[in-house]
């Protein structure tokens, strides 16, 4: 029976088929039943039947016909990528491949996370010792290239799960683009091969444990040589996880085969932190925004006042990341622009000010903004950073052991980017307990009907609580700590593999906390109803409801906020208000906007360099 793999979002999936005289379309709609399966709302596909796609090979990126069968266009085995032309959620970016040049200097944390999320594609321009305890003795000339297979081999000791597919392919980019630099030592075959193994995604089994930070992250980066070099294991949408060697040979690739200095190339540096670390300044900067959109809401439920937004006020502390929460309250409550009911039923009432958890967000969430900027400046110098051992300087004619591959920078930033961001769920989780607590919600309890008989949000507001006190511990800094390796040649290391794996997860409970405010908050709606909120508050409304049903009495609540979660790691939430808090801040005055080009700025930095497809 043949076998097709199918790529729909970011997942593959394999297609068994019984009768090769079926449609291309036949075999789009068996990958959306399998992708729609186990997922709480079918994967965001309302109805399969109904959605129209575009087909194309992997291979070449041949468009297929949906009306094609599928013996006269496909063989056994092979790959096509699925995109929906209806539906948004199952666009692939994949499915016409832009280029981007690795040269060392402009790669920035938001063009590596879609390196690793398959969205780009690779082009590239054009010692004699042992290591460690062992820097004094001498190789002779005849082993130099057991020497430095030997180096990968016995630093191949990481342990734990393997990095996912997308955070493989972002190690394996970020460890092309410092080769690029010309510093290394490295040969531009074995960079070559390195380059089309990343864009045919052959990627090594890279244990998560094992690097301190030191010498650079020897232990990943090893294992992610060891597939290069044919050994170990090795995973590609073709083949599935298998031996190393055959996963090259059925891409027609063949191991690289290491020349002096080679090895230590491969090895020396802090790309597992840096892009471990690169996504989280994405997924940080994704949620931060989202949390003052989850914030505004919720003061509407809570029929706060929007007086502590007022532009003269923060001009007043003018930090830039606590004027742009306050710009944003504004742009989504501002009665002028968006006239609210629930606003206008409370107009008159003699409460003079809000409690903490909403009057101080542009204080509280304004330093998380200004966090992740400092972060993401620190994580894009070390990007593009040339982080080897020892540096070969062809120009001089020398090869100069230094220090650059210590990866006290980014380990020290990861730690400050989770006591950072981990705020937004320590404040989110007060306001959960505010919607929850009728005493000062004014809502039923627990913001469901027939309490009692049902619990409604209790033990959502439990698990956001639970969420926060894992993030405590999280958030002790893992660079504060230095255990000497390498008999003692290693004496002071930064310990960023745990900084960069511990933010990641932060970063993810931070996602889940908002996302349980926002289902909360969405349900306290209901209960001010036929009342409205504002124009754009009242999209995200509907977009949660998209999703979730309102909560009637009790059901199963994992499946609800997973979905819910899954919206702002999608950035759907931002997506929708984006348009009202675009089109207000063009409508300011000219004297009201800011004077730093950066300060309000909606969007990430642009990369410095241009991107060129190939024909």
């Amino acid at each position: 029976m043949p076998r097709f793999t199918v790529h729909v979002r970011d997942e593959w999936l394999t297609v068994p088929c019984k009768d090769a005289s079926y449609s291309i379309n036949w075999l789009g709609v068996e990958a959306l039943k399998r992708y729609a399966k186990n997922k709480p709302d079918n994967g965001g596909i309302p109805n399969i039947k109904d959605v129209r796609f575009v087909a194309r090979r992997c291979q070449g990126q041949g468009l297929l016909d949906g009306d094609d069968t599928i013996e006269d266009v496909l063989e056994d085995n092979d790959f096509v990528e699925l995109g929906n032309v209806k539906y948004v959620l199952l666009l692939l970016l994949t499915l016409s491949h832009e280029y981007i040049f690795l040269d060392g200097n402009s790669l920035c944390s938001t063009d590596l996370v879609n390196l690793g999320r398959g969205r780009l594609k690779l082009v590239v321009y054009g010692i004699t010792t042992g290591f460690g305890k062992f820097a004094r003795t001498v190789i002779p000339i005849s082993k130099l290239k057991e020497l430095q297979e030997n180096l990968i081999r016995s630093h191949s000791a990481g342990l734990g799960s393997p990095l996912s597919p997308e955070r493989t392919r972002m190690l394996l980019a970020l460890r092309i683009n410092v080769l690029a630099k010309g510093y290394s030592g490295i040969s531009l075959e074995t960079l070559h091969t390195m380059i089309q193994a990343f864009n045919a995604s052959c990627l090594s089994f890279v244990p998560e444990k094992g690097t301190v930070g030191a010498s650079g992250d020897l232990a990943p980066l090893s294992h992610l040589a060891l597939g290069l070099m044919g050994e170990g294991k090795m995973w590609s949408p073709k083949s599935g996880w298998a031996d190393a060697k055959y996963v090259l040979e059925a891409h027609g690739l063949r191991p690289i085969s290491l020349k002096p200095k080679e090895g230590l190339a491969l090895i020396n540096g802090t790309q597992m932190i840096t892009s471990l670390g690169a996504e989280a300044v994405e997924r940080a900067e994704s949620v931060a925004r989202q949390a003052d959109i989850i914030a505004a809401l919720t003061l509407e439920v809570l029929k706060g006042t929007t007086k502590a937004f007022d532009s003269d006020i923060h001009e007043l502390r003018p930090h830039l990341g606590q004027k742009e929460v306050a710009l944003r309250f504004r742009s989504l409550l501002d009665s002028d622009h968006h006239p609210s009911e629930i606003a206008e039923s409370h107009r008159f009432c003699d409460r003079v000010q809000d409690a903490y958890t909403m009057r101080c967000c542009p204080q509280v969430h304004g330093i998380v903004n200004d966090t992740i900027a400092f972060v993401r400046n620190i994580i894009n110098t070390e990007i593009n950073s040339a982080t080897d051992n020892p540096m070969v300087f062809a120009e001089r004619g020398e090869t100069i052991s230094g220090g650059n591959f210590h990866g006290e920078y980014p380990a020290k930033a990861l730690d400050y980017l989770a006591i950072g961001v981990h705020e937004l769920a320590s404040i989110s989780e007060r306001r959960i307990e505010r919607l929850c607590n009728p005493s000062l919600s004014e809502l039923p309890a627990f913001l469901v009907n027939e309490g009692g008989l049902n619990s409604g949000f209790m033990i959502a507001h439990c698990t956001a609580a639970a969420l926060v006190s894992e993030n405590k511990v999280l958030c002790h800094p893992s660079s504060v700590d230095s255990l000497s390796t390498s008999a003692a040649t290693e004496d002071h290391v930064s310990m960023g593999g745990w900084a960069a794996r511990k933010a990641l997860r932060v970063i993810e409970h931070v996602e889940q906390v908002l996302a349980i405010e926002l289902l909360a908050a969405c349900q306290g709606i209901e209960f001010l109803r036929p009342l409205r909120t504002t124009t754009p508050l009242e999209k995200v409304y509907d977009l949660v409801r998209s999703v979730v049903k309102p909560w009637i009495k009790d059901r199963f609540m994992s499946a609800d906020i997973e979905a819910v979660h899954r919206l702002l790691v999608d950035q759907k939430v931002w997506n929708v208000a984006k348009p009202y808090i675009e089109k207000y801040c063009t409508e300011l005055l000219p004297e009201s906007r800011p004077t730093s080009p950066t300060a309000f700025s909606l969007e990430p930095p642009p990369s410095p360099r241009k991107r060129v497809r190939l024909e």
